[in-house]
């Protein structure tokens, strides 16, 4: 499937505190915590538990929360397909889309019951 501006758009203009539960609640479904929601967004954006919690009181967009994230140098390790999409054929013009599926991709991996090892990717 092909990225189309008005898609990446969409998701950059789409509130993080409105998707953030359904992270939570997915993992805590699935026997994970909160605790490891927060390592892994963490790992793949630089925030911590508090600055996490300060976006989602600040309604922040994911295209301004993506913006604010120090993105881990070694998140161009996360491959494979989420919802229909190939995350490394998504083009770099699309980058709020690509980082938003390569966040859903570490919380799909974490549900999965995925070693948290294997989902903080280390440079061969």
């Amino acid at each position: 499937m092909k990225v189309t501006t008005e898609k990446n758009e969409q998701v950059a203009n789409m509130i993080f505190a409105s998707i953030y539960p359904h992270y939570l609640n997915r993992l805590v479904k699935n026997g994970r915590t909160k605790e490891e929601l927060h390592q892994v967004i963490e790992w793949f954006t630089g925030f911590d538990e508090s600055k996490v919690n300060t976006l989602i009181e600040e309604k922040v967009t994911f295209g301004t929360f993506f913006q604010e994230a120090n993105i881990h140098p070694n998140a161009y390790l996360i491959k494979g397909v989420v919802c229909g999409y190939r995350i490394e054929e998504i083009e770099d013009e699309f980058e709020v889309y690509k980082q938003c599926r390569r966040l859903e991709k570490l919380i799909d991996e974490l549900a999965k019951g995925r070693k948290m090892e294997k989902i903080l990717r280390k440079a061969a």
